[in-house]
Parts: C-alpha cells; structure tokens; sequence
C-alpha cells in the first residue's frame, strides 16, 4: 500500500468475532498493537529493547474508522508506518486490507516515558534512528 514502510499479516479469529460474526470493534486495536510491535521488532530490535534500555512508549489516544466489515477467518494486512515523531511523542498510522479491499484505518499516539519513574522523556536518539531508516526504506 503505497506510503506505508511496513506490514504484517492477521487473521481474524473466531474469538475476534461478535454474535454477528463480524470482527469485534476491539479487535481492530489488538491488530493494531501486532503490526507496531513487529514494526519495532523489524526495525527496533522489538518493543523489549525500549524496555531493556529504560525507556516505556505508552499509548497516548488511538483511532479507528471501520469501513468494512471482517468476518472470521479472513486474511489481513495491517500496513503501519511511523510519523511526527518530535519531544517525547511520535504516531503510527495504520491501514488495513483484505485483499485489494481497505477495511479500517486508524492511528495511536505514543509518548516515551522513562521506565523508573514514568515521566514523559524525549524519544531516544537511537529510537529516532530506526524509525527515519525504517521510514526511508
């Protein structure tokens, strides 16, 4: 999907389903946070190297807009990328499709926090490294 530097692949299970058998809105947040924490692995050494050098990203806000429905069992995509990354925030977008077809799009806000003590703390250098490299890939 053109703009988007990453993406990964979902299926929607029957747990992720409502009595209608449509994809719980919940769902969608959950397949979110699969494609920011393989991005991270992909191009961060994984969410557990943040933690391993101190450094907590919260999640801040978090959107979605539901466009089609998914039913168990479909294949997804989530495509994410990572941007305004400035101070101690930065946002991943995500766009995700079954087939040709984009079903929902969204976005989540992040901060950086220092572990100890869980004050906000400017986006590590390193960090700010990976994701202008994974982003100009």
């Amino acid at each position: 999907m053109e703009g988007y530097t990453f993406s990964t692949r979902v299926r929607v299970r029957f747990a992720d389903t409502d009595a209608q058998g449509i994809a719980h809105n919940a769902s969608y947040l959950v397949w979110f946070e699969v494609a920011r924490v393989e991005y991270l692995r992909a191009f961060a050494g994984g969410y557990q190297a943040l933690r391993e050098r101190g450094v907590e990203a919260i999640v801040l806000e978090s959107f979605c807009h539901y466009r089609v429905p998914c039913r168990f069992d479909d294949e997804l995509e989530v495509h994410t990328r990572c941007v305004d990354v400035r101070g101690a925030r930065f946002r991943y977008e995500y766009a995700l499709t079954h087939g040709d077809e984009l079903v929902a799009d969204g976005w989540t806000a992040h901060a950086c926090v220092d572990a100890a003590t869980m004050r906000p703390t400017r986006v590590p250098d390193w960090l700010v490294e990976d994701i202008t490299r994974a982003e100009r890939a």
